[in-house]
């Protein structure tokens, strides 16, 4: 009788065997779980620190600290409100003077010769050979004179700064004047600006002359057309810029 009492003993605890068994496995999957999300953590802290190091090197983290509430934000860029102003300005102080030259100069507008634009420099009234020099002469023809004169007329009446540039296509010059596209260009430009001060008493403390030959191209040298575009002489008539703006400012160059 007690030998039955004891084998039923027995059965009753092996449920303690899977029940010990099944905490077991319970427990191996959280440690699992844990060590995963642990390592993601170092990961993701090992990432953050790294980026937190690099941003602060270039110094372009707005806050002092470091966190995640230390968002890099990059610098504005200083020189864009600078442009802005600088070329609200250009066309505010010379759409006047734009406009007396468009109708100045409507008929050789009209016939592709002389091109008129605003752009970050200033106000370019752009003189293609076609209608202004012979090919290979510094000189204007005769033709163009009162065309010149009534530019020159123009430019007077207010005290601008004017750059006179003379440009070239890239076929090479040789003749018994010139030896280079260099030397053509400049020479028509030097020549430019003393007939405005010869003809019209522009002061030449407001004149500048340069010659780029081929290397300031506005079209294309491998088309007839695009070559015709570039032999030109443009006349940069420079704006009035605001007392607080400086050269340096504009970011015009």
């Amino acid at each position: 009788m007690r030998a039955r009492r004891q084998k039923h003993s027995g059965n009753h605890d092996r449920w303690l065997v899977s029940y010990a068994d099944f905490i077991t496995l319970i427990f191996a999957f959280f440690v699992v779980l844990y060590s995963t999300s642990q390592a993601d953590i170092r990961k993701q802290n090992r990432v953050a620190s790294s980026i937190d190091q690099a941003f602060n090197i270039l110094g372009i983290f707005t806050g002092k600290g470091k966190g995640a509430n230390n968002i890099p934000v990059l610098p504005p860029e200083p020189v864009a409100g600078n442009e802005i102003a600088a070329s609200h300005a250009i066309h505010e102080d010379l759409s006047h003077l734009r406009a007396q030259m468009e109708l100045l100069l409507a008929k050789q507008i009209a016939e592709s010769t002389v091109k008129i634009h605003l752009d970050k420099e200033g106000l370019i009234i752009s003189l293609r050979e076609a209608g202004f020099y012979e090919s290979g002469a510094a000189t204007p023809e005769t033709a163009s004179l009162p065309v010149l004169e009534h530019i020159a007329q123009s430019l007077a009446t207010e005290p601008y700064e004017i750059r006179i540039e003379g440009h070239t296509d890239n076929i090479p010059i040789h003749n018994s004047q010139y030896q280079s596209n260099w030397e053509l260009s400049s020479a028509r430009a030097s020549y430019l600006a003393r007939y405005f001060v010869d003809r019209r008493d522009l002061p030449p403390s407001q004149l500048s002359t340069g010659g780029y030959a081929e290397y300031h191209p506005v079209a294309d040298n491998n088309s007839s057309e695009g070559r015709a575009q570039n032999r030109r002489v443009d006349i940069v008539v420079l704006p009035h810029l605001p007392p607080h703006t400086s050269p340096s400012d504009e970011a015009l160059r």
